[in-house]
């Protein structure tokens, strides 16, 4: 159920990041929602699950906005990977390095990216900008906040809602026993 749900939320903020944040003028920037919720289940969900959901959501990131197929499957399995494999024996406590590793993935996420499509089409790309990598890391630093309460109160509320099992035993017409 909770992996079903993170899912969907996925789907829809992948349409909102591909259509709605598409009106957002450059310079207010352009978070990568599907990228948040990645690394939160990253931190949150078990190695298969969280596999799935990286492999799924990656795919369709791939289908939707995808330049070479199977780019943003690949880095979002190796994102999840690294971002699990750093996190699962940390001593630091969780909510004290979340936060900063989503902006230094981020971080090293674009500079891998920029780097792999500039071996694959030298001359499609513009160059390099330093400032646009910070504005955007940072952006999307800040916006990891909110985020990550809402995915955080989320996942409490659908991994601690149980379901009521209704007695189904017929019962003597005496009550009061």
């Amino acid at each position: 159920m909770v992996t079903l749900s993170f899912l969907l939320l996925g789907v829809f903020l992948l349409v909102a990041e591909t259509s709605f944040l598409q009106i957002f003028p450059n310079w207010l920037g352009r978070p990568d929602l599907v990228f948040i919720l990645l690394v939160f289940t990253a931190y949150r969900f078990d190695w298969f699950r969280g596999l799935l959901l990286a492999f799924l959501l990656g795919w369709l990131m791939d289908v939707v906005s995808g330049v070479f197929l199977g780019t943003y499957l690949l880095l979002a399995l190796l994102l999840f990977a690294i971002v699990k494999f750093l996190s699962q024996n940390s001593p630091v406590k969780e909510t004290a390095y979340q936060i900063p590793l989503v902006g230094l993935s981020y971080f090293v996420v674009q500079c891998l990216f920029y780097f792999f499509f500039s071996l694959a089409q030298p001359g499609a790309l513009p160059p390099w900008s330093w400032s646009k990598v910070l504005q955007d890391t940072f952006i999307l630093f800040v916006a990891s906040i909110p985020c990550f309460v809402f995915l955080n109160w989320l996942y409490e509320k659908l991994s601690h809602r149980r379901l009521v099992v209704r007695s189904v035993k017929r019962r003597s017409g005496n009550r009061f026993r």
